[in-house]
């Protein structure tokens, strides 16, 4: 009998989780610890390894599933594995996290089962049956060649061009359209989105913000930085000088616990620093901000920046922000209206950083400007208090040589 590997309880309240990719194949060798299946939670998204040496004796869910923890995604047949030891089925053991935003509570129920409802005799996921409509092509008179005669995408594709099953006359996939399935990070994105604007009363506030100073003083340290292997960026500055202003201003460093009518005050510091990858955008956590110094910073952004576009964050580095900054990078625009990371009551926007002319002692001069774009949840943070707050930041970003001592750089 098959070793089966269940969805392994990932933590945190994940209830289910999606099939993003196999793999692996049916048929094919593995070996322990080799990745099966990259599945993406509410949390993260992980690849799942193999707990045992053997061959894939079949996939139980097709990419675009959604199933719950605890149930059998994959059977492997073990050479030698008697049926006592290798029937019961397995949680599979300790994934390894990629990025994806926090944000939504487990879901509810799982998808129903592939035969269910209209065509109940037909193996197939609701993509599936969903793109056999649009394809017009007719499931009750094709054979599956997915796990267990499932019919796959491609078979109904295939249908769909004329070289396989097909009942329905044939159709033309090519047109002005195409439609492209919300799943993995990007669902989780749209999730994370919809849930903060439907929970939260956001506004934002924009400031200028003159950063020749900042500029100043990383040209003075730059060459030190690369000597000690830092890549020293401005967004290091703005996450130091936050600081002080969360500590100054509590209601910014908060959350607000909803069911319980609570805010909660964060007397700890884990910034969060939203990171563009090839998937999305993923927002993994600088804990414990509060103590580093300038340059571990600006090593750390880079690591977790690296980390997520590799695909090798941990679960514990994308859990636990208070307070969440994001880079409008060099083609920044004007301003943006960053939208909030739930349950965080506040987010920062930082746009590019170019010469503009501004007054300086009563005359026109050219001078680094910036926009700083702070979002804020109106339930928790009244404007005064949010004004009260960015411009003490930019207070700080203006003389960063009044608050940055040797033993806060290095």
């Amino acid at each position: 009998m098959p070793y089966d590997v269940k969805l392994p309880d990932i933590g945190e309240g994940v209830a289910e989780g999606e099939i993003v990719r196999w793999l692996v194949r049916q048929g094919q060798a593995v070996k322990e610890d080799q990745p099966l299946v990259e599945v993406m939670t509410d949390k993260a998204s992980v690849e799942i390894p193999s707990p045992r040496n053997g061959t894939i004796a079949a996939l139980r869910a097709e990419e675009g599933d959604t199933v719950p923890v605890g149930a059998v995604i994959v059977s492997i047949a073990v050479e030698g594995e008697d049926d006592d030891a290798a029937g019961g089925g397995h949680a599979a053991p300790a994934a390894h996290a990629h990025g994806a935003p926090a944000g939504r509570e487990a879901a509810g129920p799982p998808q129903p089962p592939a035969g269910s409802g209209a065509g109940a005799g037909v193996q197939a996921t609701p993509a599936v049956r969903q793109l056999a409509k649009k394809l017009n092509v007719d499931l009750e008179a094709m054979t599956g060649t997915g796990p267990g005669g499932r019919i796959t995408a491609g078979d109904v594709e295939k249908a769909a061009a004329g070289g396989g099953d097909k009942a329905a006359p044939a159709a033309t996939p090519a047109g002005p359209e195409e439609r492209v399935p919300l799943r993995g990070l990007r669902k989780r994105i749209a999730e994370a989105m919809r849930r903060s604007l439907s929970t939260a009363a956001p506004f934002t506030f924009v400031a200028e913000c003159d950063m020749s100073a900042v500029v100043a003083h990383r040209a003075v340290l730059k060459a030190r930085a690369e000597k000690e292997g830092v890549r020293l960026t401005y967004m290091a500055y703005v996450l130091k000088a936050l600081i002080q202003p969360l500590r100054d201003f509590p209601y910014l460093n908060a959350s607000l616990d909803d069911e319980r009518g609570e805010i909660v005050l964060k007397r700890y510091y884990h910034l969060g620093v939203a990171t563009d990858t090839p998937d999305g955008l993923t927002v993994p956590i600088l804990h414990d901000a509060d103590g580093m110094t300038l340059f571990r910073i600006a090593r750390e952004v880079q690591r977790l920046a690296d980390s997520a576009r590799g695909h090798k964050l941990t679960l514990e580095e994308l859990h636990g922000g208070t307070f969440t900054i994001t880079s409008t990078g060099a083609k920044g625009g004007l301003l943006a209206t960053p939208i909030l990371h739930h349950p965080q009551v506040a987010i920062l926007g930082v746009h590019e950083i170019k010469p503009k002319p501004a007054v300086v002692d009563g005359k026109i001069v050219a001078r680094d400007m910036t926009n700083l774009s702070l979002s804020l949840d109106h339930r928790v943070v009244d404007g005064a208090v949010g004004a009260d707050f960015l411009y003490a930041v930019i207070e700080r970003l203006q003389a960063p040589e009044a608050w940055l001592a040797e033993g806060d750089i290095a």
